[in-house]
């Protein structure tokens, strides 16, 4: 499985931006994928994740009502809509394709789960 993000940028806080994940190649094994983010000096945490199927999400609390996820299952590719940015929120994002399966969709919160990763595309807030 390979997996291509794109989509960030430098943005004013308030502002919006829309984050790609593109998958190919054995995606019939993708059971979920997830974004991911890590700033300078932090551990890389959870942001959001979705099933494959497209139904069943999770997110982290930091981003409830901000952030949406979703699947554009013609072009097996994962969309992280981001409003109402804020400088906390800058850092450089991943996404990645867990192939296990989970009993529900808050399991897909767990780094471990997860067996391919993208590149990362930097998201960079300013105040």
């Amino acid at each position: 499985v390979q997996l291509q993000a794109s989509g960030g940028g430098l943005v004013q806080a308030g502002d919006s931006l829309r984050l790609s994940c593109a998958a190919s190649g054995g995606t019939f094994n993708i059971r979920a994928v997830g974004w991911f983010r890590q700033a300078p000096g932090k551990e890389r945490e959870f942001v959001a994740a979705i099933r494959w199927t497209g139904e069943g999400t999770v997110y982290t609390d930091s981003v409830k009502g901000r952030f949406t996820i979703s699947k554009d299952n013609a072009r097996t590719t994962v969309i992280l809509q981001m409003n109402s940015l804020k400088p906390e929120d800058a850092a450089v994002y991943y996404c990645g394709a867990a192939t296990g399966v989970a009993l529900a969709a808050h399991f897909y919160a767990r780094e471990t789960l997860y067996d391919y990763w993208g590149q990362g595309t930097q998201v960079t807030v300013s105040s």
